[in-house]
């Protein structure tokens, strides 16, 4: 299975509005993005079908893209709300197409976890 990776500058998130200015420069959403967590569930729904013009980044079917979140403990202090919401509506996306047949399309890879913070 291929998986693309698209790293999201989570060191650049400090708010909902940061939040999303992030996730729609990273995954080219469009200009008509309503800038919360429905939204962002329909346009990362739908990233293996490039037809449907909401994200510039997409895979074929089948395929998984995997957003890197480097220093995932940072963020998740930072913005626990919003580093919720991303695991949350991530499981919900794949959740939603399981429902209907589709494969999963996204996982993430949060890092940072491992590394020594003494």
């Amino acid at each position: 299975m291929q998986t693309t990776v698209i790293t999201i500058a989570a060191d650049q998130i400090s708010d909902w509005d940061s939040f999303h200015s992030v996730f729609q420069a990273a995954l080219g959403f469009p200009e008509f993005y309503g800038r919360n967590m429905n939204a962002w569930i329909d346009c990362m729904t739908d990233i293996d079908d490039p037809s449907g013009g909401m994200t510039t980044v997409s895979v074929a079917r089948g395929e998984l893209v995997a957003m890197r979140i480097d220093d995932a403990p940072a963020f998740e202090q930072r913005c626990p709300e919003q580093y919720r919401a991303l695991i949350e509506c991530t499981a919900f996306v794949n959740y939603r197409r399981v429902e209907v047949g589709e494969a999963p399309v996204l996982t993430l890879m949060l890092g940072g976890w491992f590394q020594d913070r003494s």
